[in-house]
């Protein structure tokens, strides 16, 4: 078999080129709306809320089967409930937000797994919790197209607002935004993206895909917008890439997608030009060889002008 038959091979199945469509659709969009999670600084929150799916999936398996809409429905009621309950703890209690947020999702996610015996159909765990992109279906598909179109119109659309709202609250509510809309808004789409990634990585790696490329783009640029595109171009190409070396290589999609983003990350981290570790080491490196010659320079020109012991 020739190298572009080999390559060309996973294209000859179907189950292959919906799953590919899928990769490419939730790591764009995934890799589009990290950016913004990592600048407003909840990666965490979203790691709570993507543990917090499971119950609602739960709910829907035990109510109305596997259906794509059921789960989706599902998953963002279960997710809103431990965002909005978290916040509520918190302002009646002295537990802080986060505190709050992680007792809830933790308590739901034991829930989910308690309540998935009781589902209607035959439900596999790790389904859920690690995703199986090749079981791609028409409706799994058609909630990545609108998961798509809606978080990246929206944030095309609000992205001025949001900016401020990123990175000045105070400024944005004075400025007549209506800050508390727009964050909410920024939660719901979160919550859409984990849902919409169930399928291909499953409760536990969806935050991979939310995270990775952001912040793989963010150790590579300072500009906004490249970061912004730049993050969604490599949500793409990593989770398509991760999906051919699993066909390959034989191992679950799911963690391959993100061990290859993964491996994206580590490379920014050290080889950056901006940012990297290697360029922090060179120039530390080259600033301590000049200040040493200047020293010795000085040394010098002051031995030089010593007088003589005579």
């Amino acid at each position: 078999m020739s190298l572009l038959s080999q390559l060309t091979e996973p294209l000859s199945y179907t189950f292959m080129v919906r799953a590919l469509l899928s990769c490419a659709l939730i790591g764009f969009t995934n890799g589009f709306l990290g950016t913004f999670v990592i600048l407003r600084r909840q990666a965490l929150m979203a790691d709570a809320l993507s543990h917090s799916l499971l119950p609602g999936l739960a709910v829907a398996a035990i109510f109305l089967g596997l259906s794509p809409a059921g789960l989706l429905l599902g998953g963002l009621i279960a997710a809103m409930l431990v965002a909005l309950g978290g916040q509520l703890m918190a302002r009646n209690s002295r537990l802080k937000d986060e505190t709050a947020i992680a007792a809830l999702y933790i308590i739901a996610f034991a829930i989910g797994i308690v309540l998935i015996r009781f589902a209607k159909v035959k439900v596999d765990l790790t389904h859920f919790l690690f995703g199986n992109i090749l079981g791609v279906g028409n409706g799994d598909l058609w909630i990545a197209y609108g998961a798509t179109f809606l978080t990246i119109s929206t944030l095309v659309l609000f992205q001025r607002p949001l900016l401020l709202t990123l990175f000045d609250a105070t400024v944005a509510r004075t400025s007549g935004i209506r800050v508390g809309w727009l964050e909410s808004g920024l939660l719901v789409l979160i919550v859409l993206g984990l849902v919409a990634s169930l399928q291909a990585v499953g409760v536990l790696l969806s935050l991979g895909l939310l995270i990775l490329p952001a912040a793989t783009a963010y150790l590579m640029t300072n500009s906004f917008s490249r970061m912004l595109w730049g993050g969604a171009i490599l949500g793409s190409l990593s989770a398509v890439g991760g999906l051919f070396l699993s066909f390959y290589a034989n191992i679950p999609s799911g963690p391959c997608i993100v061990l290859l983003m993964a491996i994206f990350l580590g490379g920014a981290y050290f080889f950056s030009p901006r940012y990297g570790l290697l360029l922090r080491f060179v120039i530390k490196h080259h600033y301590h060889d000049e200040s040493l010659e200047r020293w010795k320079g000085h040394q010098d020109h002051e031995h030089h002008h010593l007088p003589d012991a005579d």
